[in-house]
This record gives C-alpha cells, structure tokens and sequence, in this order.
C-alpha cells in the first residue's frame, strides 16, 4: 500500500471517530461510525492472506449488523419520542436494542464470538488498532445514553469480566489471549460507566497504554503462540525482562499503572453498596491474572525441547529505534504514584 494511500485511509478513521465523539446527534454518530468501519476495511485487507481476508468479511459483516441495529433503534426512538439527540434515549426497547448493538460493535460479552476470530487473522499493528481505537467512538456512545438501566451495564461488566478470563486459558495463541484481555478490560470500563463515567477515559488509556506495549512487544519478536514466545528471551532479552512486568501491571497487580482502573473502580461499586459486584469483579480478575503468569512463565522459566541450533535464534537488532515503545514500556509500570494527578486531570 502507497503511503498516500495508508495516510488517507488513517486519516479517515481518525476524523470517523471524531465526528462520532464531536456529534449530540444519533444519525451524524452513525455516519462517524461508518466512516470509521469502512476506512480499517482495507487496512485489514492489505496483507493478502485467506485468514485476513477470512477476519474481514467476518468483522464487516458484525459491523453492519451493529449500524443497521444502531440505526433501527436510533429511528424507532424519534419515532416513539420524537427525539434525535444521544441523551435523550429513553425508551426501553431502543435504549436495549442500542446497548446491544453497542456491545456488538465493542466486542462485548455474550455477542464477543467474533473478535478473537478476526483479531486471530490480522496482523498485530492492525490488531492494536482494532483493540483500542475502533473501541473509542462506541464507548463515549455507551457513556453518553441513559442510565435508567443501570443493571443491564453491570450484567454486561460482569459476563465480560468472566468469559474474557474464562475465554483466555486454555489459548495458546497470544492474539486470541489478547483478545480475551480485551473483553474483559472493556467489561471493567462498562461496569463504572453508571457510576464513575468521568473514569470512562481513564482507564481506557490506561488500557490503551498495556494494550499496545504488548502488541508491539510480539511484532517485534515476530511471536504468534506461546511455543514461539518461549525462544524469543534469545532475540531481545530486554523486551523478555519488562513484558511480564507489563503482563503483571494489565493483571491489576501492585505497584503497577493496571492498579489505578481495578482499584479505582472496585472502590466506586463499594461505595455504591455494590459490595458483591464488587467481590465477583475482583475475584473473576484472577481468571485473567492465570493465564498472563502462564505467558510470564513461558517468557521467563522454560526452555523448548530443541536442539542448541533451533533453541537459540539471532538476536537481530531493530530496524528503527523503538522509543515510542520505550516510553509506553515505562509508562506502563510507573504511573502509579501519578495517579492523584491522573485522577484529578480527568475529573475536571
């Protein structure tokens, strides 16, 4: 792909999800959005592979399911109510149908068969996007509609939390674990969205940041599974040394960034009196933490029954210097003490 060309199709899919954040309208939101699908269509096609081929027919046909059922819901409303704008969704059967067709396009559970399959067929550049930016623009959606149903967002926090962790174990290949990752971090999000929404943006770029170290942690090591990740710590022992403390920070464990959203969020449904969401949330995060130890582990502690010849690949340096990854790398494991400062930026 010509670079005028890539730069136009990125330009298109960032000025798709501004206009869907910039818009109180829900037809110029849905333009936003499907500005924004048919922009990364092609950037999923430009590897001419059967499984990106596979991966793309499969996530535009989820997308348009989602725009015509954001459409349909959208029109039934101004039709009940006689209301256009986002806020106003206050009907119950389009404000359900608009969750759903939200959690569609997001990936969230019980409708997130789709995204470990199309993120499995994609390559990780284009996979970070499709795990943090195509995720934006339904978001503020999410967090701008009523909250009269305040227990269909926690329902959906929680079966995304479980089935993300539960999803993840028994994988082995590592964009399939982190797209369970995703699911869950998403569901953690959608369980504050009533509650806490000025933290909506928060832990998304807390996520954001965990997300894309470890996306381009596994391009460099050119790694797809975990029986090639347990010969990478031969090509960049450094990379092997920080991303299971990157691993450990998307777990939520202390002193790590990943504490802010977990902790945050488990003190906003304590004081709710949501005391066993709460419990639930917490204890369904050790489902997640499993299978990122199991990635530490195979990083870190195992060799490959090989020979000495296959077990020790070429380190090869690096093309450019990865200093965007350097710093998401730090950033990653050392926000913590920043984080009244972070609190008190997004609350403004």
């Amino acid at each position: 792909m010509s670079p005028y060309m890539m730069l136009m199709l990125l330009s298109t899919l960032i000025i798709g999800t501004l206009i869907t954040l910039s818009s109180s309208h829900w037809l110029l939101a849905w333009v936003g959005l499907e500005i924004n699908t048919f922009a990364i269509i092609p950037l999923m096609t430009q590897n001419p592979h059967p499984r990106a081929l596979e991966a793309t027919l499969k996530y535009f046909v989820v997308q348009a399911t989602a725009a015509i059922m954001l459409l349909f819901s959208s029109t039934l409303n101004a039709w009940l109510s006689g209301q256009w704008d986002i806020k106003h969704m206050v009907h119950p059967i389009p404000l359900a149908i608009i969750i759903i067709a939200l959690s569609l396009k997001m990936g969230l559970a019980p409708v997130h068969a789709w995204f470990p399959e199309v993120l499995q067929g994609l390559d990780f550049k284009v996979g970070l996007v499709l795990s943090t930016w195509q995720k934006l623009a339904p978001l503020i959606l999410f967090s701008q509609i009523s909250y009269e149903y305040s227990p269909l967002y926690i329902i959906l926090g929680l079966t995304s939390i479980l089935i993300g962790g539960w999803g993840g174990l028994n994988q082995t290949q590592l964009r399939k674990i982190l797209a369970y990752s995703s699911i869950a971090h998403l569901g953690w999000v959608i369980l504050v969205t009533h509650y806490f929404p000025a933290f909506v943006l928060l832990a998304f770029y807390i996520y954001t940041i965990l997300t894309f170290v470890l996306f381009f942690t596994f391009h460099y090591m050119y790694t797809t599974s975990m029986n090639s990740l347990s010969t990478s710590w031969a090509k960049t022992p450094f990379l092997m040394t920080t991303t299971p403390l990157t691993l450990l920070s998307l777990g939520g464990l202390p002193p790590f960034t990943g504490f802010i959203s977990k902790w945050v969020i488990l003190n906003e449904l304590t004081k709710q009196g949501l005391i066993l969401m709460a419990t639930i949330a917490a204890l369904s995060a050790l489902l997640s933490l499993f299978f990122y130890l199991r990635l530490s582990y195979a990083m870190t502690l195992t060799m490959p029954p090989n020979n000495l010849p296959a077990m020790l690949p070429w380190r090869l340096p690096f093309l450019f210097t990865p200093l965007l990854l350097t710093t998401s790398i730090v950033a990653s494991f050392g926000l913590l003490p920043l984080s009244p400062s972070l609190l008190a930026f997004f609350l403004l």
